[in-house]
């Protein structure tokens, strides 16, 4: 069987990962090569990753956008990593770079979000199904779009007449994150689906968003037009079929509830977990002085791309200079990811703080790693200043975060809400115990005091008294009850999610 994957990211390639949809588009492909699958995946270039790849051009590809004629370059990547069942592809269009070269997604006004990444995400989609249409692409069994960015796709799939000869190719979509729709205008915007399409016809109320039916919602078009939906936990499957209620500090569906409701009762929808690579070795040698070190050296790198230093940088070299002169035999405490609302949620209204005055009562400190929302810089960045417990490391690197994941005694993730998480699952694999909010993927990959530990509430005070109470427990367990504590570790290091299984998931539950 031949598998076509379309997304926007890809950390099969360098260059390519901006979130946890990048290890998927990676690891995914390798896990179904090894179940003598075939797969293809394609990306756009973003004007940059064909510069440093070894490749091959494929073909020109003339794509009908905004009106006019768009060249498209096809090319297949010439380098096999992996299995050699799993070939990589780029499409290549000055479009692709509007954000700059290499970057994958743009930073749009908030009165026009999305502009930039769904109009050249539009064509990225017109560029992979007119490929398809000239048979520049090998013909796949199933088409398996990721994400929002993907999901134009399946509307010109089943919306054009002149592809009607790939119409009957299935169609399967996978939702990494809710959240994200993608919507824009349908008309009288030069982002909009009518300028991207001027001549096709189609269902707008298929297609609509439901909220505001003058805009296209590439999520529910997707959902609807796809023969598959796949969210990445099952628990998560089960969440957005119920409607978001922030105010309980619930998020669901958001506002496309009803049409996953509709997916489910036709046994269409299906919540597989994601996997996690178990083959990579921590340093237990690792120290904390050869952690400060690198960190060092990462915020003078990080200083040095911008003309003016920023506080966060500042004061974070100062902190790692006064820890290292006031070394602490306390529990080192956590976390590592992108700095969003879903992620930091609890940390708000205070939250932050309250959790760093739960830590200095055991002589714990806390270091978070990740960049972002500016408005959450700002904010850790403030907190850091006046809390010398707390180390917020404003940037990310590999080599860091690996060893954050192996020196940390518990990690910190309270998502509001988390599709599948892959931060908790590198934690675990390191050996370091999570403490989550019990929801989406979280919900199915941490057990409360058997591999780490889970709180849970129905409102935004009460998730927030819980964390606090479950941190509590978690430290004084570490201190008091050092047996109980190792037993929950060494449980931790051993749980596995594997590619594997979830492989073998997606050939009885999405490709048949």
């Amino acid at each position: 069987m031949r598998i076509l994957m379309v997304a926007a990211e890809n950390d099969a390639i360098a260059g390519m990962k901006v979130g946890g949809v990048a290890d998927v588009i990676r690891d995914i492909p390798q896990a179904l090569a090894k179940l003598e699958q075939t797969l293809d995946v394609i990306v756009p270039d973003y004007g940059l990753i064909i510069d440093r790849e070894p490749h091959q051009w494929v073909a020109n590809i003339q794509v009908s956008f905004k009106g006019q004629s768009e060249h498209v370059g096809l090319y297949k990547l010439t380098k096999q990593n992996g299995e050699t069942n799993v070939q990589q592809w780029l499409v290549k269009h000055d479009l692709f770079a509007i954000g700059g070269k290499g970057q994958v997604y743009c930073n749009d006004p908030d009165n026009r979000p999305f502009a930039s990444d769904a109009t050249k995400f539009a064509l990225f989609s017109a560029a992979v199904t007119e490929a398809l249409h000239q048979q520049a692409l090998p013909r796949p069994d199933y088409i398996h779009l990721h994400d929002w960015h993907s999901a134009c796709v399946a509307v010109l799939m089943k919306s054009a007449p002149c592809y009607h000869d790939i119409a009957q190719i299935p169609r399967v979509f996978t939702v990494h994150n809710i959240a994200l729709q993608g919507i824009r205008p349908f008309k009288d915007d030069d982002s909009a689906f009518e300028t991207w399409f001027p001549h096709l016809s189609y269902n707008g109320e298929v297609i609509c968003d439901p909220r505001y039916p003058h805009c296209f919602n590439p999520m529910r078009a997707a959902i609807n037009l796809c023969d598959k939906v796949h969210v990445v936990s099952p628990s998560y499957a089960q969440e957005v079929i119920q409607p978001s209620q922030p105010e309980l500090g619930f998020f669901g569906g958001e506002g496309i509830e009803a049409d996953l409701q509709h997916a489910q009762a036709r046994g269409r929808l299906s919540g597989i977990l994601n996997g996690c690579e178990y083959g990579v070795q921590y340093n237990s040698d690792t120290s904390l002085d050869d952690f400060y070190l690198v960190a060092e050296k990462e915020i003078l790198r990080w200083a040095g791309q911008n003309s003016v230093l920023q506080s966060a940088h500042y004061l974070a070299s100062q902190r790692l200079l006064g820890w290292q002169n006031t070394p602490s035999e306390g529990p080192l405490v956590t976390s590592v990811g992108r700095l969003t609302d879903q992620k930091m949620l609890l940390m708000r209204a205070g939250g932050l703080q309250k959790t760093l005055d739960v830590l200095k009562s055991k002589d714990a400190r806390l270091i978070i790693l990740g960049s972002g929302d500016q408005t959450l810089e700002q904010e850790l960045t403030k907190v850091m200043a006046i809390n010398d417990n707390f180390l917020f490391l404003n940037g990310f690197a590999l080599g860091l975060s690996n060893q954050i994941y192996s020196l940390g005694d518990l990690f910190l993730m309270p998502s509001s809400f988390e599709p599948c998480g892959i931060s908790q699952m590198l934690a675990m694999r390191a050996g370091q115990p999570c403490l989550v909010h019990a929801v989406g993927g979280l919900k199915d990959t941490v057990l409360d005091m058997e591999n780490g530990f889970a709180f849970t509430g129905e409102s935004l005070k009460l998730q927030l008294n819980a964390l606090l109470a479950s941190l509590e427990q978690a430290l004084n367990i570490y201190s008091d009850h050092p047996e109980q504590w190792h037993a929950i570790a060494e449980k931790a290091k051993q749980t596995r999610f594997t590619w594997q299984d979830s492989a073998k998931k997606y050939l009885t539950q999405l490709y048949i």
